[in-house]
């Protein structure tokens, strides 16, 4: 589903939608209600006056017409009036009255008018419409009316209608729920992109007044992170390029001065040790835009950096790695994420009881399609880390020193990595092994 569409799924626009259509709903059956119980009344007099109206007239039509017209009159009220006048008989087959809501009160009003003896009737001898029976003289007649003529909406008609009112209501709780929760749904994917690494485009300033307020001081603090990341990088840059320099001179001071064998070891030790917590500086202030991703063998890495790691004596290196893997990333990044992992379980992961580390590294493809992931796993066979403390191990600056043995450099080897991971819209896990030691798991983007 595109971008612009995500606030559909979001749980507050179903919460938005279902309310408003639950008022909608009540507000409609409220009003169905009301208008049904106001006109009533007035509807019930106004059909009865009809058919008092209608009833009348015809009596007084045949009571006053000549006998040898009559026929004519009846003719010309069914032709023109669909108004039929049977005689009543003893043995005519009558049907209850027609099943209409207004039915009880049109009775009371007809009788009260035309007499107690009133009949109603839905069907006479098969017949159906409405039958009233009336009296001139000592003949009784009855006069058939169309059915029509006094009846409202059926229950067909009033379903049509509700469901067209209740479609257009729902129709409007969906655009009112959109209009409330599409920008709150600009926001948080705007601030989702923060926290994966990257600079959101500028949310609209329009709409609403609150809109406009809460758009606008969002803009200004990612411009403000922006500046701040920035001036973060360029000095963590420009401190550690400074202190390279007066490194540099010291280590050439002391390969010409007069030591020991053991304090020139010494001394050009920690000033290695100072030019890599150096690097690690500049690593962390480096930043990784998407807009360098190219497609990397991540294959002919993996082996290749599993190939470096098994030189080193004290590293046993075991290589599980797919053929043709491919992802869209930047080289160097990686390259940089996959010998800090390395490195980590060198210094870390060293095998209980064994002078060496092993390590292990695994690599393949899952899934089909849009679907497809690249599952890395490196992990060693060491002490791991205490579960409550693994949440500490990507933060800048720390350094697990009771867990993972004694540590060296300034803690940012695996802030390094959660940091370029995180640029590369990927997902980084770390745990526990079972058997003992470090898993760290990285899944990447849809395989190139």
């Amino acid at each position: 589903m595109p971008k612009r569409l995500a606030w559909i799924r979001s749980g507050l626009f179903w919460r938005t939608f279902l309310l408003l259509g639950i008022l909608t709903t009540l507000s409609m059956a409220s009003w169905v209600g009301m208008i049904s119980y106001v006109q009533r009344g007035p509807q019930a007099q106004q059909l009865a006056a009809q058919v008092i109206s209608v009833v009348t007239i015809t009596k007084a039509a045949l009571t006053h017409s000549a006998p040898e017209l009559r026929r004519e009159l009846l003719f010309e009220l069914v032709a023109n009036e669909g108004i039929r006048i049977f005689t009543l008989e003893v043995t005519d087959e009558v049907d209850p009255p027609p099943d209409n809501p207004l039915m009880e009160d049109i009775e009371a009003i007809v009788k009260a008018k035309l007499g107690s003896d009133t009949r109603f009737s839905a069907r006479v001898n098969g017949s159906a419409g409405f039958w009233v029976s009336f009296n001139i003289d000592d003949d009784k007649y009855w006069l058939m009316l169309e059915r029509e003529r006094i009846q409202g909406l059926t229950g067909v008609q009033w379903l049509g209608w509700a469901s067209v009112v209740g479609l257009l209501s729902l129709v409007g709780a969906a655009l009112i729920s959109s209009l409330i929760n599409l920008p709150l749904a600009r926001l948080t994917e705007a601030a989702r992109s923060i926290a994966r690494g990257r600079r959101p485009d500028p949310l609209p300033e329009e709409g609403p007044t609150e809109i406009i307020e809460a758009n606008r001081s969002f803009n200004q603090m990612v411009d403000d992170l922006q500046r701040v990341e920035s001036d973060r990088a360029v000095i963590l840059a420009g401190i550690s390029h400074d202190l390279r320099t007066p490194l540099a001179r010291m280590g050439l001071e002391v390969e010409m001065a007069s030591l020991s064998p053991e304090a020139r070891e010494g001394m050009q030790s920690d000033i290695a040790q100072m030019d890599a917590i150096i690097g690690q500086f500049l690593d962390y202030a480096k930043p990784t835009e998407a807009s360098s991703f190219v497609p990397v063998d991540l294959t002919a890495m993996l082996e290749e950096v599993g190939r470096e790691a098994a030189r080193i004596p004290s590293m046993r290196v075991h290589c599980d790695i797919a053929e043709d893997i491919h992802v869209m990333g930047n080289a160097t990044d990686l390259r940089r994420v996959f010998n800090n992992l390395v490195e980590n379980a060198r210094r870390y992961g060293h095998t209980p009881g064994t002078d060496f580390t092993e390590l292990d590294i695994r690599c393949h493809a899952h899934g089909l399609g849009p679907m497809r992931r690249v599952i890395i796993e490196i992990g060693d066979h060491g002490a791991g880390v205490p579960a409550e403390a693994i949440e500490q191990l990507l933060k800048p600056f720390t350094r697990m020193d009771t867990a993972r043995g004694q540590a060296n450099g300034a803690g940012l080897g695996l802030a390094i990595v959660e940091r370029v991971i995180s640029r590369h819209n990927a997902e980084l896990h770390v745990r526990n092994r079972e058997g003992g030691g470090l898993l760290v798991r990285i899944i990447m983007l849809p395989a190139a």
